[in-house]
């Protein structure tokens, strides 16, 4: 019994179609595989964009402590100046009414005749 040839011919042509579609299976798979890994590179590079903007996150948590405690001092600062700013206007006023009274007790001690000559 003997195959027509246009069976042949049709034959050879799908076994063709089949080892080129094969081909093409190859290639996408390669291609697969090496996207694959550029995504298992990018996942790891953003695991370690998340770590450090984690550290960061922890870094600027202690900054903010910090900043909350120099605030703090600052106000306890202004609050001692002030005190000192009104402590020194009492002595200011003390120092105007000693300074009245020695020009008082001068201007008596000016007007009056000088003793034991």
């Amino acid at each position: 019994m003997s195959i027509p040839a246009e069976i042949e011919r049709k034959v050879r042509q799908h076994e063709n179609d089949i080892s080129a579609i094969y081909e093409m299976l190859t290639e996408i798979s390669n291609t697969l595989q090496q996207h694959g890994n550029r995504l298992i590179d990018a996942d790891g590079k953003l695991n370690r964009i998340a770590a450090i903007q984690l550290r960061h996150g922890n870094r600027l948590d202690e900054l903010d402590g910090r900043l909350a405690d120099l605030d703090g001092k600052l106000t306890g600062i202004s609050a001692a100046q002030l005190r000192h700013g009104n402590r020194l206007d009492e002595l200011d006023g003390r120092l105007t009414d000693v300074d009245g009274k020695l020009d008082a007790i001068l201007a008596l001690l000016r007007n009056r005749p000088p003793t034991g000559e």
